[in-house]
């Protein structure tokens, strides 16, 4: 069983400024999303970070508000939290499959993301792994995000608009002036 089995963990990333995370949890088996935010929002405090907490309805919406909130706000990193439990419908590997690929595109556009959405048979799997005392595997999120934004911020920060050249507001007239309204 995996939870017994002892596995490596990287040191915990200093900052020289510190960063701000936000943490979109989908609260759909609200004590596991409890237990989830409680070992996440430890984790970024003892790397000396700030957090922001949001709730969405569900694993779908999760990669959704982190794409909002990258377009329009000013995090450094993002948290992925909730949970999903095998039914007796396909909807699972649905939810499973779909908000997993969406934050991994996120991530691959720059975006630094922890993903602590737990995917499992049953509700005890989930409890034993949220618990902040246990598994912690919001905590691990948050450590991943940390991680990872420790690597953006060491090899240059953040850039907006990977691999785009970002629209301008003003432009070069022929003649010299410059402006929207200069033609």
């Amino acid at each position: 069983m995996a939870s017994n089995e002892e596995h490596y963990t990287l040191p915990r990333p200093s900052f020289d400024k510190p960063v701000k995370i936000l943490i979109v949890v989908a609260p759909y088996y609200k004590d596991i999303a409890n237990e989830l935010v409680k070992g996440a929002t430890d984790e970024i405090e003892a790397a000396g970070g700030f957090h922001e907490v949001i709730e969405v309805p569900g694993a779908l919406e999760v990669p959704t508000a982190i794409g909002i909130a990258e377009r329009m706000s000013n995090f450094d990193g993002y948290v992925a939290l909730g949970c999903v439990i095998r039914g007796e419908t396909t909807h699972y590997e649905t939810v499973c499959n779909d908000s997993s690929r969406a934050l991994a595109l996120l991530g691959l556009q720059g975006l630094c993301i922890g993903n602590g959405i737990l995917t499992v048979e049953n509700y005890e799997q989930a409890r034993v792994r949220a618990e902040a005392a246990g598994q912690n595997k919001g905590g691990g999120a948050a450590a991943a995000a940390l991680h990872l934004l420790a690597l953006a911020r060491r090899w240059g920060g953040a850039r907006k608009g990977v691999g785009f050249v970002p629209a301008r507001d003003e432009f070069q007239v022929a003649g010299g002036s410059q402006g929207k309204d200069s033609a």
